[in-house]
């Protein structure tokens, strides 16, 4: 494999990280603007963000927002300057588990909400009884198996990255010796 250099490296990660976003539902932008910014050893100003990425100054700000709302990056205030610079998280383990926290609320949650509404669901004239008893044990599969994520959810918010990484090589030790 030919070897490649910096900033080839640098454009590729950018677009991939991007690509993948969209999967993490966030959107493309928001996603080069995050990998730009982990990719940067020195904060950046929205102009120089824009210059990078070719995006206009208003996605730009919407982003940029965005990824501050999520905790994935920080505004860097510099006495003297009236420019804003801003820095990713590197802490790569806080920045997946700020996406988690993220994608729960607002995934998830909406679908938990949507589930306790609904679990106290009656029969109406001319339906099957079974029909009903069929919905009613969806919906609360649905939410048991939202409990066991929810504890798995917060365990995984509390847990620091040693703690998970000795757990999990543990695991793949007792695997191998079978």
């Amino acid at each position: 494999m030919p070897i490649m250099h910096l900033n080839d490296a640098k454009v590729r990660f950018i677009h991939t990280w991007g690509i993948l976003a969209t999967q993490w539902g966030i959107n493309r932008t928001m996603g080069q603007i995050h990998a730009l910014l982990l990719t940067s050893p020195l904060p950046l100003s929205t102009d120089q963000i824009m210059e990078r990425l070719q995006i206009s100054r208003g996605n730009a700000n919407m982003n940029i927002r965005a990824l501050i709302d999520w905790g994935l990056i920080y505004k860097e205030l510099r006495p003297g300057i009236r420019r804003e610079y801003f820095q990713a998280e590197k802490d790569m383990w806080a920045v997946t588990k700020k996406i988690i926290r993220e994608r729960k609320k607002r995934e998830i949650d909406p679908l938990v909400e949507m589930l306790n509404e609904m679990k106290d669901v009656e029969v109406e004239t001319g339906t099957r009884p079974d029909d009903l008893q069929n919905f009613k044990n969806v919906v609360k599969d649905l939410m048991d198996i939202n409990r066991r994520t929810d504890l798995l959810y917060n365990l995984f918010q509390t847990i620091d990255q040693t703690g998970l990484f000795s757990i999990s090589d543990e695991i793949v030790n007792k695997k191998g010796r079978k």
